[in-house]
């Protein structure tokens, strides 16, 4: 089940990287990776867990998937990461975005959380996502 995953992935990264403002709060490019980069100053992002469920019915195989994406700042500086966070969810709620071998029926926002690394003092802002894709 890790086509869906794979491809929303993409449609979201895709989708992000035409955006200035997104760009200018992460530091003048976006930052947003498959795993936690190694020796990037923050703010980064990366794709943390996600479930592809089953969500097929009769006449077309789907499903439900549940993402996050974490936005890492540096020491004391949580508005950083919400300000890149709030970008992102303002970017992705109900976006259109345009998936390989799949379609994108919906996509949501549906948490944001703000945090602190207890080892390394970074901020972490997590986007909660929710989407239902069906096989093209």
């Amino acid at each position: 089940m890790s086509g869906p995953i794979l491809a929303l992935r993409k449609a979201i990264l895709t989708h992000l990287a035409t955006d200035s403002a997104l760009a200018t709060a992460m530091g003048g490019t976006l930052q947003l990776h498959d795993e936690p980069p190694r020796g990037v100053i923050p703010v980064y992002a990366h794709f943390g867990d996600a479930v592809a469920r089953d969500w097929s019915s009769d006449l077309v195989e789907g499903h439900e998937q549940t993402l996050a994406i974490l936005i890492w700042a540096r020491p004391g500086s949580g508005a950083s990461a919400l300000i890149a966070a709030d970008r992102m969810q303002t970017l992705l709620h109900d976006a259109p975005l345009v998936l390989d071998a799949h379609h994108l029926v919906n996509l949501r926002v549906t948490a944001c959380e703000i945090g602190r690394d207890e080892r390394s003092g970074l901020a972490r802002a997590t986007l909660r996502l929710r989407a239902v894709t069906e096989r093209a």
